[in-house]
Parts: structure tokens; sequence; C-alpha cells
């Protein structure tokens, strides 16, 4: 047998890629540690962990008790005997409860069909089973937002061909967006021929702005759309492993279309695109720049000779470099020359922002886009591509691939698109993570403090210093993780392992709703009140000590029966321990891949007790900079004193909003990728205990 067959044998039984890979490697080369398999497979920490712990769970790796751990594979013989009867045993089960099945199924309202909800979608062949379908009940328009890799496995997978046979193929539009560079080209020209030779009523565009495109999606009518939560990555492809999420939510449908028609609106037909790349001739009035310093001279004189305004879209270093350049810019503004800048607003580049805002106008917007300068509406410079040689100065790097134009209608449509972009941007807000949240050193590692609250404060009683604990220390923990059972949640204390972001969202004056910091969090299966997912809403509100965020809400799914105790508990003496909304788990969904956490809910969202209520959208919490690990204990307001352990990022925020059609930048969030965290309940005083005894002899 192959190892080929063998791979295919094990992610038919139900393991992801990565994990036959590594049950594979460690039944050919015995006992390994952890390190040792990451480096053979050419893996990351956060694939490679998770995965061996699944392995485990499923009873075919082993790990010693020793320091570092060595992982030991089941001999290939014992595994395929414990799946074979695990399938053999489920085949009996579902034969034997066959008729209460069927009884049941005939009950079922027809109408929860249509009803709005999210659907998981795990491995290459389910994946594409899904979009096939989609194919096959359009009845106007596929829109898809992809990578070329991605398109030639579509075709592989006869996508294509699903499409022709359609029986109304020619009434059906075939929309797809991807970005196009001279290594792909080839690969895109082969794919044209196949869509052509399929016949189908079939356009592709090219973006112009630079938009990043993330996520990936395919869009079917205004019924339902699939997105990747997996970063897209230019060599990226739809790998075994990957992880989608499907919905019929018209709401969120409806979200990534107007993300799709925006793109679609400010992008070139991908046929001309091809030419240009081929001649190398670019449109009319219109040149490349290939060298550095001929682009910043190209720069610093089309904003010398500004009369009315500058538009800059730009990175974060760009904020650092426009303040260096504050002489010209101050001497602009005098003149009379509007000056807006849109970049990522971050702990890195915030003070300079701040600076800037003073004498022009600066917003943030998300680490989408390539850098832009459109100058009276006459000259626009844009920078194609990332810096990627280190070596070079800071100011060559933000000028490098560089191209010009004059074209007169290539400037309408660019200025357009950067007015659109403008009008979603959040302006710099004086509420920041960092002062609504305890720091545990630097980077921030953000934990609710006495702002978060209503009443009373959060008392930090220790605080680990920075190294103190790895990330290596927190991953172990998790791997090694028993489940820590509880009986009363009063009195036991109880751990959480998972995944947990925050974000602080200001939506524009014109929705009439307040300022609000969303917590989603993703719950594994062995922690102590069972695995599902939350999402916690807090509320910019005025409370007896000053404006606040306070918690309102709580949408979480099924758990523990234990679980909405747990949270009164939690969360006693703020508005939401009396706002609990138990949901479907295909109502809310948190989802994490790498560095990156989805959350979606398909359900209004009451911001008890104002009338407030927030429709159905989703939240995208993208971690990037270098990770720290920090520990902290701390005394919630409610009493409860829980420990606290993560690997943690800073984090870019884009929230959705469909019902305001908005789709924009949080101001700013964070990322907890690894975490846990343990509680222990109030702890009664003497006092107190004595009263409770008289009162309940």
């Amino acid at each position: 047998m192959s190892q080929e067959t063998v791979l295919n044998t094990l992610v038919n039984f139900g393991l992801t890629q990565i994990e036959a890979q590594i049950y594979i490697f460690l039944a050919k080369k015995g006992p390994q540690k952890g390190r040792d398999i990451r480096k053979a497979l050419k893996i990351t920490k956060q694939q490679l962990y998770p995965s061996l712990k699944n392995l485990q769970n499923k009873g075919i790796v082993s790990s010693t008790i020793e320091h570092p751990a060595r992982f030991s594979a089941l001999p290939f013989e014992n595994v395929l005997n414990l799946f074979i009867e695990a399938k053999v045993e489920e085949t009996q089960r579902l034969q034997r409860s066959k008729d209460e099945i069927l009884s049941k199924w005939q009950t079922f309202d027809i109408t929860e069909a249509d009803t709005p909800r999210f659907m998981v979608i795990e491995g290459r062949n389910y994946i594409f089973s899904k979009i096939r379908q989609m194919i096959q009940e359009t009845k106007n328009q596929i829109a898809t937002i992809t990578t070329v890799p991605s398109l030639v496995q579509a075709d592989q997978y006869d996508l294509f061909i699903t499409g022709s046979s359609h029986p109304s193929k020619h009434k059906i539009k075939f929309r797809f967006l991807t970005e196009l560079s001279s290594q792909n080209l080839k690969a895109t020209k082969n794919l044209l021929r196949e869509i052509e030779s399929a016949n189908l009523n079939f356009e592709g565009r090219n973006p112009d702005l630079g938009l990043r495109l993330f996520p990936r999606m395919v869009i079917r009518d205004e019924d339902e759309a699939i997105f990747f939560i997996r970063p897209r990555t230019n060599e990226s492809i739809i790998e075994r492993d990957d992880v989608c999420l499907w919905t019929n939510c018209k709401a969120l449908v409806k979200a990534f279309t107007a993300i799709f028609e925006q793109l679609w609106r400010y992008s070139t037909d991908i046929h001309k695109k091809i030419v240009e790349i081929e001649t190398g001739k670019p449109p009319p009035k219109t040149y490349s720049i290939n060298n550095a310093k001929t682009a910043r001279k190209k720069y610093d004189k089309a904003m010398q000779t500004a009369k009315e305004e500058i538009i800059l879209l730009t990175s974060p270093e760009g904020i650092i470099e426009s303040w260096k350049n504050k002489t010209l810019i101050k001497k602009l503004t005098k003149r009379g020359v509007s000056i807006k800048i849109m970049a990522p607003v971050l702990r890195g580049n915030l003070e300079e922002a701040k600076q800037l805002s003073k004498f022009c106008a600066v917003k943030h917007i998300p680490i989408n886009y390539w850098k832009t300068m459109i100058v009276d509406g006459r000259y626009l410079l844009q920078y194609r591509a990332s810096p990627t040689d280190q070596k070079k100065p800071e100011t060559e790097l933000l000028f490098e691939g560089a191209f010009y134009t004059e074209d007169p209608e290539y400037l309408k449509m660019m200025k357009k698109a950067l007015d659109d972009i403008w009008k979603k941007a959040q302006a710099l807000s004086t509420v920041r993570l960092g002062s609504t949240l305890q720091p545990i050193g630097p980077p921030i590692v953000p934990l609710p403090n006495e702002h978060v609250f209503e009443k009373g404060q959060l008392t930090v009683i220790d605080l680990t210093p920075p190294g103190t604990i790895t990330e290596k220390d927190v991953l172990n923990k998790i791997i090694k993780a028993k489940k820590m059972h509880v009986k009363d949640i009063s009195k036991d204390t109880s751990r959480m392992y998972g995944s947990m972001a925050m974000a602080l969202i200001h939506l524009p004056d014109q929705f009439k709703l307040p300022k609000i910091m969303l917590q989603a969090t993703h719950v594994e299966s062995w922690s102590s009140l069972g695995g599902g997912c939350h999402l916690i809403v807090l509320s910019w509100l005025k409370t007896p000590t000053g404006y606040a965020f306070v918690p309102v809400t709580i949408l979480r799914t099924q758990g523990s029966p234990q679980l909405q105790a747990y949270f009164e508990m939690f969360f006693a003496g703020t508005p939401a321990a009396q706002n609990i909304q138990l949901v479907k788990n295909d109502e809310l969904q948190v989802r994490v891949h790498g560095n990156t956490l989805f959350a979606g809910w398909t359900v209004p969202i009451q911001l008890f007790p104002s009338q407030d209520i927030i429709p159905p959208g989703c939240l995208l919490v993208e971690g990037y900079g270098e990770m720290v690990t920090g520990s902290s204990t701390v005394v919630f307001p409610s009493g409860v004193k829980a420990e606290m352990e993560g690997n943690y990022f800073d984090a870019l925020v884009t929230f959705m909003q469909p019902s305001y059609n908005y789709s924009g930048p949080g101001t700013e969030g964070f990322f907890a990728r690894d975490y846990i965290m343990t509680k222990h309940p109030p702890q009664k005083s003497e006092k107190t205990a004595k009263q409770s005894a008289q009162k309940n002899p």
C-alpha cells in the first residue's frame, strides 16, 4: 500500500490532512518530540499541537510524561481496526434508531430549512461538493472572490463542467475576482480557455485598488454564501484541512455581496489586464516606476504642487513617514490644501496619527489596501508591491513597485473608490483598548478592569513578569489537559480552554448605536462546562463613576446545564446577567484558523436595558505582529477569581453590518489564540456565611 493510499484512507476515516501526515510520520519513525515532527513536516506549532491533541483523543497517538514529551503512534493495523469498529458501531446504532429518526423527521416543520443558520464545512471534497451544489441550484448569479490556484482546483473538480451542464447557463452570470500577476498568468490563460469551451456567461476582473481579496467566498444569488476562514496568501490553495462557513442568512449574504460589488466596481476586465501584463503597456498616460528613489521624488513633487486636495491611503509605516514630513504637510494645509490620510492606526503609530490629526484629517482603515495617493484629482501614484527586502532603507521600501498615471477615466474611478473608503473609515477615537483594559506588559495583553464593569473594580492580585511562562508552556497545558469536572458551580473551580478576541467598534453616528466592545470566544469541548461559543456585548454607557464599557448582552450556544448559572454568577451586578440569550449552534459561530478569528450571528442582539438592537452581522479579527505570552490572577467585581494564561496578539478588526449596508474597520482589537481561564467562585465572608446559615438553618 503506497503512502498516498494510506493518507487517503486516514482522511476518509475522518482525520485531517495534517493529522494523517503526523500519524504516518510517527508510525514510520517511532517516538518523536514535537519540534522534530514540526521540522520534518514543515508545519507550524498552531497546526501541530491541536492535531496531536485530536489524535490523542482518538486513541491513535500517545505521549510520554517526560519533558519535552515524545509522541508515539498506534500500529496501523490497530488503527484500522479502531476505525472499522467505530464505523460498524455507528451503522448499527443508526439502524437501531432508524424508526425513531424517521418518526421525528415527520414532525419537523419544513419551514425550518429557511431559518438563517451557519454550517461548518471542513475538507476539500466536502467544500467542492457544496460549491457544486450551489452552482446547480443557482438561478441568476454565482459571484466568487478567489485565487488562481483555487480556480485551477475548481477546474480539476469539474466545477466549470457543472456550470456548462446547467439548463439555464446562458441566463446565469458567472463572475469572479482574482489577482493576476506574471507568475500566474499562464495558469489564468489556460483557465480562461477551459471556461470559454464550457460556453458560460462569464466575466472576470482584477482589482485595481489593490484591495486584499479576503475572505475568499462564493455567493449564490441572494440566497447563500460560503466563505473561507483561513487567511489567503498568493500561494494558497484549498487544502484538505481548510475550513469554510456556509450560511443562508440573507443579511450576511447581503454583506458579502456588498463587499464583492465594491471590489468589482473598481476592477479591470481580466482580458485587458492580461494584455497589460504581457505587453508591459499600462493604460494611457500611465507608466511604472521601478526605482524607489525615482518614485519618492515623484511623490514629493506631486505633494508640493498640490493646490486643492491630497488623498493618501497608506500603510502603518506611511503614517510615521507622513509625520516625519510634517513641515510640508503643515505648509500645504496653511495654503488651503485639504489633506486626508487613511491608514491602519495601531499602537506603534498611534501617537504620530494623533499629532497629524491636529492639522489634517486622519482615519483608521484595515490593512487591506495598497498605498495610493491622488493629488487634485489629476495625478495618481500607487505602490503595487508590499516591502520584501528588509535590507533596504525604510524610505525606499515605502516606494517600491510604484506606478503613476494622469489618465482622467482611471483617476475618476480611483477617486470615487477612495471617497467610498473614506466614508467607512473610522475617525481616531480617544477610547482605546489600552485605556479600557488592564495591560500585562508590552505589547498590551488586555484584561477587563474597572472601566469595563458598572459596579466595583477588578483587582489584580498576581501579575507574572514577561518571560515567566512561554508559548510552549501554554500549549503543553492545553495538549495535556484533563477535563476538570464541576458538580456545583457556586463552590467548585472550573477551567475553560479556547480562543478569545476582543474588538472595539465605533459605528457611524447615523446608525444611532452606542460604542460597543465585542468579546467572541470559542470554547473547547474538554472545558469544565463543555464546548461551544459565546459572544459578549459591552456598551459604552454612563455609570455612577463616569462612562464605561458595561456588559449588557451574552449570546451563547448550548453547553453544560450549569452554564447559565455560571454566566449569572460571573456577570452579577451588570445588565448582562439578566440578558443571556441561548441560541442554536447554527445561529452563532466563532471559528479560529491560525491567527484569524471569525464570529458571525444570524439573530438580532438586544442591548439590554436599552431598546437598541444589533442586527445579524459578523466580525473578523486578524492577529498581527509578535506574540506575547502572559498570565495573571484577578478578582472580578462579582467576586469570581480568575487565573488567566495565554498567547496573545494585537489584532486588526473588520466589522460587517449588512442591515446598515456597512463593512468597515473596528478601532482595534486583540486576539488570545491559546487561552486558559481557571475560575474560582466568589468566597463568602465569615459574616455573610453566618447570615446565610441563620436564614437557612
